[in-house]
């Protein structure tokens, strides 16, 4: 073997320990005789605490006040739930492993936060979190393609945010990367679940044909034989703004009908769209 390469897996040896030591340093102990370990099994996935710096900045970007309930999937220690709970959010730690789960409820109960974080010992893929206004999580991509099917098919308006993965080609709408722990679990993504608006909508005596990807939004608007593309089309849970030609429109989606203003041309008007069939 090379001497570059040993000396590089001495780095490389020499950076893993140390994230290790870090992270250990932030692991809670008991007085029950259990004490989680970083990188033990989980599930599907080790076990890996969001350092705390990024758990506030994750409930900070999506602007948690007293009226969310969080939902945490797999919530380790407990420590991003009882971060919520400490801002006067109701927060629900969903964890498969039955220590972590009683370990959490001890640390709830320590700072006081009890009424307000509950945690329980469930599978995340078959628990019902519909009711959430922010989900947070730290699961692995494939993890976070599997729930994507149910996570957009929330109310539209509720925060995803996860630790360092993402999505897929799903974009997320915010970033945030904290100066703490530079080299690893620095960086929150946050998805807003945007309404659903593909299909064929009436503007007055026009049609409207929007193409849906996401919360990005495509298509044409139908006059007569006329065809103007729709441009810039954008969803944040109910609101879309989107438009055609110089003309640009922003309004709130509210099922099957959706309407707003208009700007164009130094003028302002009222537009109402409805929309035509499923």
């Amino acid at each position: 073997m090379k001497a570059g390469n040993i000396s590089n897996r001495i780095i490389l040896v020499s950076v893993l320990f140390t994230l290790v030591t870090l992270l250990r340093a932030q692991v809670p102990t008991t007085e029950s005789g259990f004490v989680p370990e970083v990188g033990q099994q989980g599930k599907d996935v080790v076990w890996v605490p969001t350092p705390n710096e990024l758990v506030d900045a994750m409930l900070r970007m999506a602007k948690v006040t007293p009226d969310d309930y969080v939902i945490d999937l797999g919530s380790g220690d407990g420590r991003t739930v009882i971060a919520a709970a400490k801002i006067g959010a109701t927060a629900l730690g969903i964890e498969y492993n039955p220590d972590m789960v009683a370990l959490s409820k001890r640390h709830a109960e320590q700072e006081g936060v009890s009424a307000k974080a509950n945690f329980i010992e469930a599978d995340l893929y078959e628990y019902d979190f519909s009711k959430a206004t922010v989900i947070t999580m730290f699961l692995l991509p494939e993890i976070n393609l599997k729930l994507r099917p149910r996570l957009l098919d929330l109310k539209p308006g509720t925060r995803i945010v996860s630790n360092t993965f993402t999505m897929g080609e799903w974009e997320p709408d915010y970033e945030v990367t904290t100066e703490e722990n530079w080299n690893s679990w620095n960086k929150a993504m946050m998805w807003i679940i945007p309404a659903k608006v593909e299909g064929f909508w009436m503007l007055g005596q026009n049609e409207l044909s929007f193409k849906q990807q996401y919360q990005m939004v495509f298509g044409n608007l139908i006059s007569n034989s006329k065809v103007e593309q729709i441009t810039d089309g954008r969803l944040n849970g109910n609101e879309i703004t989107f438009k055609i030609k110089d003309d640009l429109y922003v309004g709130q989606v509210n099922g099957k009908t959706m309407s707003g203003t208009v700007t164009g041309g130094g003028k302002k008007s009222d537009w109402v769209a409805t929309k035509t069939g499923n």
